[in-house]
């Protein structure tokens, strides 16, 4: 078993620390609003240019973004439902965006979000302006009002991944023949990975409610989940490897279950996405409402810090800019639990100094 670390007060700023090889790391510095007017963004993923794709979940549209702050409206998912809103307590609807990693070939992107049926994976393509082509790839994931995780990347060995969550049914997290509660890996045709250890879409299981995913630079995939009323986690994912959920709550003693490298209490996390860079996962919390920085060193977690806490309201996506030492973070403070106004949320640029962007 490896000892998780439970965070309990952790400070808002600290002094900068080094890699290995005496690398510095970075440290969050100034923040500008970069553009306002979302209502509950989600997903988040980079176009060759630069620019990114995001998506806003209950509206099903999704809107082109450039490192300028210009905006512009691409196109609707088609077949997305949500019932999420200001007055609906739900987190269903568009979630995950991934741009395909051979996009000037084949133009594709990947989405993941809940349809009549359940949740699923589909492909589009984008021409620079419009979508078209819309092929389902993955359905059968079931859904609920909650836990329908939703976090869709590419990992840097091409293939597909995407988080689930249990749809509030526990025991699918433990079945092995169902996509709830797993991490899945895929091929760019939406077919189960070469090599993933049961033969079928499942990477890992004994999830709750998984929400982001993570790659550091050597290949180590992370990955921050939602837990029940005592501890969110940040679990190191190995293939096959069982995280527990619905025996575990963060650290347990049961035998063949896999412990977080981090937990919190609920209150200070309830992580969405997460992101590396210069040696530290960045994590966005929702209802701890704070930009969480994790130092890893190898396959170990080290102490981590809060910044911006209580500033920005509630933090959904955060995702480092190619090619700059900054980071991109959605807020969802429109949604159910925010309870602001539609369009009150924001793309925030987080500058980090110091480092030197690996």
């Amino acid at each position: 078993m490896v000892a998780s670390m439970l965070v309990g007060f952790a400070g808002t700023g600290s002094s900068a620390t080094s890699l290995p090889g005496n690398h510095a790391r970075s440290e969050p510095a100034a923040v500008r609003t970069l553009s306002t007017g979302w209502t509950v963004p989600w997903g988040l993923s980079w176009l060759p240019d630069g620019s990114a794709l995001i998506g806003e979940r209950d509206s099903a549209k999704l809107f082109r973004l450039t490192r300028d702050g210009e905006k512009t409206f691409i196109g609707t998912v088609p077949e997305a439902t949500a019932r999420g809103s200001l007055t609906v307590d739900a987190n269903d609807g568009v979630l995950g965006i991934a741009v395909s990693p051979c996009w000037e070939e084949d133009h594709y992107i990947y989405v993941m979000h809940t349809a009549e049926e359940g949740n699923r994976i589909a492909r589009m393509t984008y021409d620079g302006s419009t979508l078209g082509d819309y092929t389902v790839l993955l359905d059968g994931i079931q859904k609920d009002v909650w836990h329908n995780g939703g976090r869709l990347k590419f990992g840097p060995d091409g293939y597909l991944y995407a988080t689930t969550g249990d749809a509030q049914n526990r025991v699918l997290a433990q079945d092995k023949d169902s996509l709830n509660g797993k991490i899945l890996r895929m091929t760019a045709d939406g077919k189960p990975a070469p090599g993933n250890p049961f033969d079928s879409y499942v990477y890992s299981y004994g999830h709750r409610n998984p929400q982001g995913l993570a790659w550091d630079p050597q290949g180590r995939l992370w990955e921050s989940e939602v837990g029940e009323n005592t501890h969110d986690e940040l679990n190191l994912i190995e293939p096959g490897n069982n995280y527990g959920w619905p025996a575990c709550e963060g650290s347990c003693t049961n035998d063949g279950m896999t412990n977080p490298k981090a937990v919190w209490p609920t209150s200070q996390a309830s992580p969405s996405g997460i992101v590396y860079a210069d040696g530290d996962l960045y994590m966005a919390a929702m209802r701890g409402k704070r930009l969480w920085r994790i130092p890893v060193d190898g396959a170990e977690a080290g102490t981590p810090v809060a910044h911006y806490q209580g500033q920005y309201g509630r933090l959904r996506t955060v995702e480092k800019v190619p090619g700059r030492n900054t980071l991109w973070v959605l807020t969802t403070n429109t949604d159910f639990n925010g309870r602001q106004p539609a369009g009150s949320d924001q793309v925030l640029e987080v500058e980090l100094t110091g480092g030197d962007s690996r």
